[in-house]
């Protein structure tokens, strides 16, 4: 079949239907109405017509472009038969006060019908900060869990099988992750599991740590990338079911970016981390398929849509053709979702709920492979039993009650959506190709390109907002004179926490072999000047009771510290 053959459409049937395209414009529309075209535009800048047809999808080649499910491009889904196979994992957040709290979350959240969990870690421990340091003052237990230590992982899953449900762990930046995910395998391996056996995604994003977190001590980039890759590689090696790196998007696009960036800036790390593991002499097909990546969807409807779809396609090109993988699995790209928390305001919270279900079934017809719906009341505090309960019966009416997952890529053949998924492609590989020149998303980072990047759509997306050009219902349209609120919320009231956190921090602290203790860090010192991978190192540390904040301030001292650029 010849190229001309293969496009959906012929030269005379597009000519046809676009001069009755023109006519309809010119004989149906009002001149106000004609006036709109070029005036609409999504998120992500993207004009946005009136009508769609067949002309805007012209060049379309219908295998070589879209395809059929579970087939390259990949733009349909990963597997052939998407959720009739395989359903979403129905994941929420679980992290309030003390281990001990919040295991008694996970399990309300699995008797009630999840099928994955996430754990979230209060500021302190994300930012490597033992429960008892100054620097944890104020903030322990609360948005979060606290953990110190090796006790602590064990609390937090008393009485639940690792081997039996997938757990994400949310700690964000790779000084952290080749911590605390090590402490959960230990405590599986202490319990008789095999690491073969244990399932679940560490973030481990150095974004995270120089663009995206606040803490008064950030590593530098480059010390922070080594960190994640050495995740990424132990990991790889040793714990097969694991995903080693959840190349973060989300937390990015909640910082400050729009729809192109978040998913420009999540590939360009997963090249960098590629690029950096090949020197390790490792091979693409070694750790491509454990990649896994992590969305925010947004408000912009079918943008969301279109963005997960194009990013499957990106990430298959780049896979196949700029790293020449052979194995099928290194080019699905699988990625979690979680909704947009950065959209729900205080004012008339109940309203979340609507907007969380909307983000939720785009995620679900952009095909994602796990799911968490934030909770109405997430502009107050960790969400309450009944709010988190909302948002897991959420998922599970998208699953069992819309039909959604009865057909694969059901908005496919969508004019608009075919439309808005190439131009997303182009635009993503556009970002890309910007950070390849100016050195890499390592590079970009240190030169502040990044920052500049997350500032200048903050304002332009506040600015947005406050003149209405962004409308949200119950703040800047149709918004109630009194402003009401929370009057008849429940916030969530976190455990009291500290004290018993530095309780067990000084019996910890009496119990152990100190010698042990002191012989774990001096070598993790020594390591950090070699190119050793320091994951070996750090779960030594971890099983002689080597506390996170004591393996963290080895990586400060040794590695320095990084001030973000201002200009």
């Amino acid at each position: 079949m010849s190229e001309a053959e293969s496009k959906l459409f012929n030269k005379e049937e597009i000519q046809f239907i676009q001069t009755n395209y023109t006519a309809w414009m010119e004989n149906d529309l009002r001149q106000t109405d004609r006036d709109t075209e070029g005036s609409c535009f999504t998120h992500s800048g993207i004009p946005v017509k009136l009508q769609y047809t067949p002309v805007d999808v012209q060049d379309m080649d219908f295998l070589k472009d879209t395809g059929f499910s579970g087939q390259a491009p990949y733009v349909r889904g990963v597997y052939p038969n998407m959720y009739r196979g395989r359903l979403f994992t129905v994941r929420q957040l679980a992290g309030l006060g003390a281990p001990e709290d919040c295991n008694e979350r996970i399990k309300y959240l699995l008797k009630h019908g999840a099928t994955g969990v996430s754990i979230l870690f209060d500021l302190p421990t994300i930012r490597g900060y033992n429960s008892d340091d100054p620097e944890a003052e104020g903030n322990v237990g609360a948005c979060g869990a606290a953990v110190d230590s090796l006790w602590d992982m064990d609390a937090f899953f008393k009485d639940i099988d690792q081997t039996q449900v997938s757990t994400s762990i949310v700690t964000h930046l790779p000084s952290t992750s080749i911590v605390i995910p090590g402490m959960y395998f230990a405590v599986a391996q202490q319990r008789g599991g095999s690491l073969k056996d244990v399932a679940g995604t560490c973030q481990n994003d150095f974004i995270m740590e120089t663009c995206v977190g606040s803490g008064p001590e950030t590593l530098p980039p480059a010390a922070s990338f080594r960190l994640q890759c050495d995740t990424v590689e132990y990991i790889c090696k040793n714990v097969p079911r694991w995903n080693p790196i959840s190349f973060n998007g989300y937390n990015l696009r909640e910082a400050g970016t729009d729809a192109i960036q978040e998913i420009a800036v999540g590939l360009s790390n997963a090249i960098a981390t590629a690029e950096e593991l090949i020197s390790r002499g490792m091979d693409i097909d070694d750790f491509a398929p454990r990649l896994s990546f992590f969305w925010d969807l947004h408000n912009d409807f079918f943008e969301e849509i279109a963005k997960c779809r194009a990013s499957r396609k990106v990430f298959y090109k780049i896979m196949k053709e700029r790293f020449k993988a052979k194995n099928k699995k290194s080019m699905l790209m699988r990625f979690h979702v979680q909704t947009a928390g950065v959209t729900l305001p205080a004012i008339e919270p109940y309203n979340n709920i609507s907007r969380s279900a909307i983000q939720g079934l785009a995620a679900v017809l952009g095909g994602c492979q796990s799911l968490h719906i934030d909770s109405f009341d997430e502009a107050y505090s960790a969400p309450t039993e009944e709010a988190a309960l909302i948002s897991l019966r959420t998922q599970q009416i998208i699953q069992a009650e819309t039909g959604v997952v009865n057909t694969v890529d059901p908005l496919a053949g969508s004019y608009f959506v075919e439309s808005l998924t190439e131009q997303m492609v182009e635009r993503i590989e556009a970002t890309i190709k910007e950070i390849d020149d100016m050195g890499g998303l390592v590079k970009a980072v240190e030169s502040g390109w990044l920052h500049r990047q997350i500032s200048s759509y903050n304002l332009k997306y506040q600015k947005a907002i406050e003149t209405g050009k962004y409308k949200v219902v119950g703040v800047n349209y149709m918004a109630k004179e009194d402003k009401e609120g929370s009057r008849d919320i429940e916030v969530f009231e976190y455990p009291e926490t500290a004290s018993r956190q530095k309780a067990k921090l000084e019996r910890l602290r009496q119990e152990r072999d100190d010698a042990k203790v002191e012989t774990c860090l001096k070598t993790l010192r020594e390591k950090c000047h070699t190119k050793e991978n320091l994951y070996p190192y750090t779960i030594d540390a971890i099983k002689n009771l080597v506390t996170l904040g004591e393996i963290e301030q080895v990586f400060r001292d040794e590695f320095g510290l990084w001030a973000f650029p201002l200009v």
